[in-house]
């Protein structure tokens, strides 16, 4: 719970994608680009959740489609991802989303826990939700999201 409490500390700049019509965000210091869709190159024998690789300017980047990561059903046919790099310890990955929405700050006293509602394997990779108004900001706890291999090889 340190890490929840520590969210809630301070106020915070998330960048915020739509996922499955979720809206979902990631802290904007660990945002390295926002990109349109660029073609994979799939990877042999990788799990389940990667996409496969695209060639950023000469730097490869794992593409981890996060439909799959969070059991979302598959994304529609003829609808094309987009992009949002975060910079994890090992390098930049890229997290392939439905929708690219705004940069928003966020208040500390807007933070809560992830409602019941939220599906488990959902719930385990978000650090809490912000009430706005009109819908939630699910808050991606991207190391989570990053630790996949292991668990879904």
């Amino acid at each position: 719970m340190s890490d929840t409490v520590a969210e809630a500390s301070q106020s915070r700049q998330y960048t915020t994608f739509s996922l499955d019509k979720l809206f979902f965000g990631v802290e904007t210091v660990k945002v390295q680009e926002v990109l349109r869709y660029q073609p994979t190159t799939p990877v042999p024998l990788a799990p389940g959740v990667v996409s496969g690789l695209i060639n950023l300017r000469g730097q490869i980047v794992t593409a981890v489609d996060l439909r799959r990561r969070l059991g979302f059903p598959e994304r529609p046919a003829g609808q094309l991802p987009l992009n949002v790099v975060v910079r994890g310890d090992d390098g930049a990955v890229s997290l392939l989303v439905d929708g690219i929405d705004d940069v928003v700050e966020i208040t500390p006293e807007l933070f809560e826990s992830p409602p019941d509602t939220v599906p488990e394997k959902v719930r385990e990779m978000i650090r809490g939700v912000y009430k706005l108004e009109g819908r939630l900001l699910l808050v991606l706890a991207s190391e989570k999201i990053l630790q996949f291999e292991s668990q879904e090889s």
